[in-house]
């Protein structure tokens, strides 16, 4: 399952099916539209689909599959399913996971994944936005859109880590904004609960200008949507359109879905698959979640030059539907 998508048409749920495994491509109560999206609740939503697998149609086995969004949602299910500790969202609302009857899964799959919808947001806002209300009034020091700036790549250290440091600080500030706009929501009654908003350029990356920050095989000016300025200023950027209640969840400091937190709650056998032309995932963070992963059964596998959606690359999709399977069956759940 993705927390916001379905995967049925997705390269890697068809290339298992082709290759003659048994493929559910879950989605959640948010598919196609994650504006109002609560994580608590897809995990929710994602047991009721592992516990019809093993009761309804007879399943006695479930493997766990988190591809891309999907992976850090894999992690947060399992670790709550293993061991349940959440009552309440970020937000303060009940959502009592500890009493869902969470089913874990058999094994779990993490492949071309990042380690969180609220980690990959920090990574990709873009600093420069000085005023939420007024995305034309930038820092031009921070603007790696902006032809004048004169920090170019390859970039030095000391403005990267000024770059990584206000894209925090951007991300703190939204969610302080965020939760006063809810208490005064509480505080006044009445019928008004929620209150949508924009985000607004969200797609800024150092790393799709520079190859040698987190090197590997990925395009250069590019991002897994296409160009990097034009997704940071459109419609279909992440986290573009939310909740209140929605960002907490799924994109703040406040989040669950942590998967370097939920890792470490895991100890369920664990394959990783980086691909390392991936031009949406960064490798470091298969590599983070390896080294989180409390499972005493781990391995990390490489598709050497696959991209994020393995477009015309049918063998590197190949090679790692081969690898998963093979995995699996060494396990011992299929033949």
């Amino acid at each position: 399952m993705h927390p916001a998508t379905t995967l049925n048409l997705m390269p890697f749920p068809a290339g298992l099916a082709a290759a003659g495994c048994h493929v559910m491509s879950c989605g959640s109560r948010y598919a196609k539209n994650d504006t109002a999206l609560i994580m608590e609740k897809v995990v929710v939503d994602l047991g009721a689909y592992i516990r019809y697998a093993k009761e309804e149609l007879g399943y006695k086995h479930v493997v766990l599959m988190g591809w891309s969004g999907g992976g850090s949602l894999t992690l947060f299910y399992q670790s709550q399913a293993l061991n349940p500790t959440i009552t309440r969202t970020p937000a303060g609302d009940p959502m009592d996971l500890t009493t869902a009857g969470l089913i874990p899964a058999d094994l779990v799959v993490f492949i071309a994944a990042h380690i969180g919808r609220a980690k990959i947001l920090s990574e990709w806002i873009d600093p420069s936005v000085l005023d939420e209300n007024n995305p034309d009034k930038r820092d031009a020091e921070l603007d790696i859109y902006n032809p004048e700036n004169q920090n170019k790549p390859p970039y030095v250290a000391h403005w990267v880590d000024r770059f990584r440091a206000a894209q925090i600080e951007r991300i703190h500030k939204i969610t302080a904004r965020v939760e006063k706009t809810l208490d005064t929501l509480k505080e006044k009654g009445g019928l008004e609960l929620e209150r949508p908003f924009i985000t607004h350029r969200t797609m800024a990356d150092p790393r799709h200008f520079d190859v040698t920050l987190e090197p590997n095989g990925r395009r250069v000016d590019w991002c897994y949507l296409g160009e990097p300025e034009t997704v940071n200023v459109g419609p279909v950027g992440i986290a573009r359109f939310s909740t209140l209640r929605a960002w907490l969840s799924q994109w703040s400091e406040k989040s669950n879905a942590d998967g370097i937190a939920c890792a470490a709650k895991v100890d369920t056998p664990l394959l990783l698959v980086q691909n390392e032309a991936d031009d949406a995932t960064p490798p470091s963070h298969t590599q983070k979640i390896f080294e989180a992963s409390a499972s005493p059964d781990k391995t990390m596998h490489v598709i050497d030059g696959a991209t994020h959606y393995y477009k015309d690359q049918p063998e590197k999709l190949s090679e790692a539907v081969t690898h998963v399977v093979k995995w699996v069956r060494e396990k011992g759940l299929i033949e």
